[in-house]
């Protein structure tokens, strides 16, 4: 059975939707788990479901896309814990629009969070994980980093994501930290409750597995690869999409 006891772990945009699964998920293992997300509000309220619910949880505000909050987040852990075992990288926005109506809002503020976010969480985090010499990287891209109409921003950011991820594998593999990427596809989140039923029943019927995949499904992906079973995976791309990759 995978099991995270004594372990700390950072999951960002873990308020709602998939970070929030997956920060149950940690914490659910024995991990200790801290809640981070722009709104301040949620992560306070998730952190304290959590506690409730007899887990290890605490919360700090934060905006990947600031490099100093960034920053703050993983010195908070360090200092708090003593340590940062595991860093999951899900915090992501949307700001859908074709590729010639796209302005420059909407693609700047999708690749700061999505992509520099990353970056600006796993430089901090990747210092200490080198001098412990251990360390679990999981960074959320998607399916969409194949390319998908209306979002242009979106699949860049998100196969900028991959990219970073076999990069850090290469570089940190010796120092026996592990860095993957997990890629979900047509999910049940807070942002695909607005499609329209009908657009989303043909979604669904072009999934071979015939449904939506849910928060725990990609919950026990980043579970697994956070664990001990996983110590000779790394630089890999897990799609969680119910076939839809294909």
């Amino acid at each position: 059975m995978i099991r995270l006891d004594g372990k700390c772990a950072v999951v960002t945009g873990s308020a709602r939707g998939l970070g929030k699964g997956i920060a149950e998920k940690l914490a659910s293992l024995g991990a200790q788990v801290i809640i981070s997300d722009v709104n301040e509000a949620g992560a306070r309220e998730t952190a304290e479901e959590l506690k409730q619910k007899g887990y290890a949880a605490s919360f700090f505000a934060c905006n990947v896309g600031d490099r100093d909050d960034a920053r703050k987040l993983v010195e908070y852990t360090v200092e708090a814990y003593g340590k940062i075992d595991i860093l999951i990288n899900n915090a992501g926005i949307t700001r859908d629009g074709m590729l010639h109506k796209l302005d420059g809002e909407q693609w700047d503020s999708v690749i700061q969070v999505n992509l520099t976010g990353v970056f600006n969480c796993m430089q901090p985090a990747v210092q200490h994980m080198r001098e412990q010499r251990s360390g679990r990287i999981i960074n959320i891209s998607s399916i969409s980093r194949e390319g998908n109409i209306g979002q242009a921003n979106y699949a860049a950011a998100k196969a900028g994501v991959v990219g970073l991820t076999k990069t850090a594998a290469k570089e940190l593999a010796a120092f026996d930290v592990t860095c993957n990427a997990i890629c979900p596809g047509f999910m049940d989140t807070e942002m695909t409750k607005t499609i329209p039923d009908s657009i989303k029943d043909k979604m669904i019927a072009a999934i071979p597995l015939k449904r939506i995949g849910t928060s725990r499904d990609v919950a026990n992906a980043a579970a697994f690869l956070a664990s001990d079973w996983a110590s000779y995976i790394t630089g890999e791309v897990l799609n969680i999409s119910g076939g839809l990759q294909m």
